[in-house]
């Protein structure tokens, strides 16, 4: 109890110090209330005009930094999302080209071994008729030599025998030359 009486006496000696002061300074009630009224009144007028619009601005900012960065966010997942795609595009277009490569190698290798194939064909018929034609050539030599002896065997034989050798006579000794010289 002794609390409350002290409280109140130092309240009250607060408001007589109060009191004292506003006195000293020389507060006037009635113009007081008339400055608190007038601060009220501008204070409501800024806070309406000025302070208000200041907060709508301040609150569309905020909320466009918000959709500025959700929007950079997005975009940031989007880029991400575009450069995985690329990536897999570019390793989808790496390995289609591996394999055509692979492909145009198999190719080549399949087209040089034809090509070889179609060299070695044509060399053999090459060396084919090769070895016709110096068949040829030699059988046509043999006819040749076997004429050249049997017209030589005719004349040396008309030369020793000092008599002219007729047609039947010639074919004869030709035709004995070449039994001859065939076996």
């Amino acid at each position: 109890m002794n609390q409350f009486i002290l409280l109140a006496n130092i309240g009250g000696d607060l408001a007589q110090t109060a009191h004292d002061t506003a006195e000293k300074f020389g507060l006037d009630a009635p113009h007081f209330f008339a400055q608190v009224i007038s601060f009220l009144i501008v204070a409501a007028v800024l806070y309406r005009f000025a302070y208000q619009p200041i907060l709508i601005v301040l609150e569309e900012r905020r909320q466009r930094i918000a959709e500025g960065l959700e929007n950079a966010e997005k975009i940031k997942a989007e880029l991400a999302r575009t450069e995985a795609a690329r990536r897999k595009i570019l390793d989808q277009t790496n390995d289609l080209a591996n394999q055509l490569i692979e492909e145009a190698r198999i190719a080549a290798a399949r087209v040089r071994e034809q090509e070889t194939q179609k060299a070695i064909a044509a060399a053999e018929q090459i060396i084919a008729r090769a070895r016709e034609a110096a068949a040829l050539e030699h059988e046509q030599m043999l006819a040749g030599l076997k004429r050249e002896v049997g017209r030589l065997v005719v004349q040396t034989t008309a030369t020793v025998t000092g008599k002219i050798l007729t047609p039947d006579d010639q074919r004869r000794l030709a035709e004995e030359t070449e039994k001859q010289l065939s076996a």
